[in-house]
């Protein structure tokens, strides 16, 4: 009979280590839905500006972490980890070549928290500039000359 901490080192070598929700941790960037405390969606990261929702959950989440995704583009990551460096948080970027998550950022505890809504919606102005950046090029060269 074998030593069952031996079985379970050699399984941790085979498989690797166990996980608890895995789907749960791809989604939420490494992370439990239970630990976050602000989410944006990768659409949101991509504005212009920062959301003032995630600065002011940055600057009053003391122990949290920021993890942004590394799907983005870094130009898009850089002004949220500048607001992060600013108020001394860590961050994280995580990229999971398996798996693309539709999250862009989120901040998160070690520990739940339970936060019911950790989604910002989007803003009034943002949900303006996605109707301009759907019309195309050529919708708004016309516009140019009806002035």
């Amino acid at each position: 009979m074998s030593n069952p901490n031996l079985d379970d080192y050699i399984k941790n070598g085979v498989y690797g280590a166990k996980e608890t929700k895995p789907e749960e941790r791809r989604e939420f960037l490494g992370t439990l839905r239970e630990r976050v405390v602000i989410a944006l969606k990768q659409p949101q990261v991509r504005e212009d500006g920062i959301y003032q929702e995630v600065e002011n959950a940055i600057k009053s989440s003391e122990g949290a972490k920021l993890y942004l995704n590394g799907h983005l583009d870094y130009a898009y990551l850089s002004k949220y980890i500048k607001v992060a460096n600013m108020y001394k948080m860590e961050y994280t970027i995580v990229t999971n070549k398996d798996y693309i998550s539709e999250i862009g950022l989120l901040v998160a505890y070690d520990h739940a928290i339970e936060k019911e809504e950790i989604f910002v919606s989007e803003n009034k102005e943002s949900k303006e500039i996605h109707e301009e950046e759907k019309k195309g090029f050529f919708s708004n060269l016309g516009s140019l000359f009806k002035k």
